[in-house]
């Protein structure tokens, strides 16, 4: 029964209820027929970011809407912005990552009834932005080369590349195993084209200057975490590498398309939650990024990349043999413009190190501390299965009392239904833990003494 001193619904209230709902179905429905072609994509000239491969995907998404007849496509500003995730009005921003996609030259492999076609082209045709004048509607208008306009638009054979996951990606190199993984979803051997380390480090960057590859840098710094991120994103499907070794040498690449169960749509909106890391923000914001600009480079760069940049302008702040910095959020910007991070100030570095790179003394002591946070988690895992009931339950407290707010919603959400039985919820708790046995930070001596014992 309605209680009578319940006010019913005011009709702003309801109409935002409608909107949000419908914005929802949108969201949901958003699927872009992309030509299998266009997935795995080497630029031979000019780079790929993970904002322009999110671009490139909503204008195909309305391209494909208004019509192959069409020369040209035209959207709302404010289109291509929701459509995209992206949360800036910068147009500026936008206009730089256009600019890249028009440089980008890729090549285009087509076969047929035993006839095979190449062709070399631009990613993208020019691009016009409307801008009327303040308080008015700005349009962009695009279009596609001629030679694959009718690929793109209207494929013969593609792959539906749902909007609202792609958009969840945190690197470039998760958004293409991404699209990557649901075509070869439904293959009967479920494994992807296989080609050599090279090809898949410029597909998995979207840089055309790559020459030399160190497969061990490219496993550990892009490969394993896009495979993680995927991991966490999509409940459809998981990821694994296969590597083709001559001798001891990784030459050659495939990878494995592992289906799980099926899962909604909101389920994988909300695991995308957990890969959005707050902190990260938080140390741009230190460094001197203004808030707003912090979330924009977060959005628009591979969160590895960003990574390092910020490990290597804090490490920068904290050396005493250098001159003081002026600018730490400027020095950011050049260390990201030029992708360099543990190199000398003004000396630019490849984003892959070159074989025989040596790290740096900050570098070195960085991995030290993260194997010693390891091996803290491996002890303290070990300590609690030795524990008491009792023991453990007041652990389980503790680190629901201490921690369990801080989490993202996906791992709080799997904690409380799981407990330490899910996965994703038991690898932070048993990285919590160690500091709860083991208080305060860990001392020179103790890592010293860390490394000796690894090499005795």
């Amino acid at each position: 029964m309605q209680d009578d001193n319940q006010e019913p619904p005011s009709k702003a209230s309801t109409t935002r209820t409608a909107l949000a709902l419908e914005l929802r179905r949108k969201q949901e429905e958003q699927a872009v027929s992309k030509a299998n072609e266009a997935i795995a994509i080497r630029p031979k000239r000019g780079k790929l970011t993970l904002l322009s491969r999110r671009i490139y995907n909503v204008f195909l998404y309305h391209a494909q809407r208004q019509g192959v007849d069409k020369p040209n496509y035209s959207i709302l500003l404010s289109e291509l912005i929701d459509d995209a995730r992206f949360t800036s009005n910068n147009t500026e921003l936008l206009k730089s990552h256009i600019r890249d996609m028009q440089a980008t030259t890729i090549e285009w492999h087509t076969s047929a009834a035993g006839a095979r076609q190449w062709t070399s082209t631009q990613l993208l045709g020019p691009v016009t932005i409307d801008e009327p004048g303040r308080g008015r509607a700005c349009t962009l208008t695009w279009s596609y080369p001629e030679p694959i306009r009718e690929r793109l638009v209207r494929p013969a054979q593609y792959t539906r590349v749902l909007l609202e996951i792609s958009s969840q990606m945190r690197s470039y190199a998760a958004s293409v195993l991404y699209e990557l993984g649901a075509r070869y979803l439904t293959s009967p051997g479920r494994l992807t084209m296989r080609e050599d380390v090279i090809w898949w480090a410029s597909v998995l960057t979207g840089r055309s200057d790559i020459t030399t590859v160190d497969y061990r840098i490219l496993h550990r710094d892009t490969i394993k975490k896009a495979l993680a991120e995927l991991d966490t994103l999509s409940e459809d499907f998981r990821l694994e590498v296969v590597e083709h070794k001559r001798g001891r040498k990784v030459e050659e690449l495939q990878f494995r398309v592992i289906a799980k169960p099926q899962a909604s749509a909101e389920g994988l909106r909300e695991a995308a939650k957990a890969v959005f890391d707050l902190e990260l923000v938080e140390r741009l914001v230190v460094l001197g990024v203004k808030r707003a600009e912090a979330q924009d480079l977060y959005a628009i760069t591979d969160e590895a990349v960003l990574r390092a940049a910020v490990d290597h302008v804090e490490q920068r702040l904290q050396s005493q043999n250098l001159p003081a910095l002026k600018s730490a959020a400027a020095y950011l910007r050049d260390a990201l413009k030029r992708q360099y991070a543990g190199a000398g100030e003004g000396e630019a570095k490849s984003a892959l190190p070159r074989p025989g790179t040596v790290p740096s003394v900050d570098e070195k002591l960085q991995r030290l501390r993260e194997e010693w946070q390891h091996q803290k988690a491996v002890e303290a895992k070990s300590l609690f299965n030795e524990m008491t009931e009792a023991q453990r339950a007041e652990q389980l407290q503790r680190f629901e009392s201490e921690r369990l707010g801080e989490l993202a919603s996906p791992i709080a959400k799997a904690w409380r239904r799981d407990g330490i039985n899910s996965r994703i919820a038991a690898s932070s708790f048993f990285r919590w833990l160690p500091s709860a046995l083991w208080p305060g930070q860990v001392t020179d001596k103790e890592l010293l003494d860390f490394a000796m014992s690894r090499t005795a």
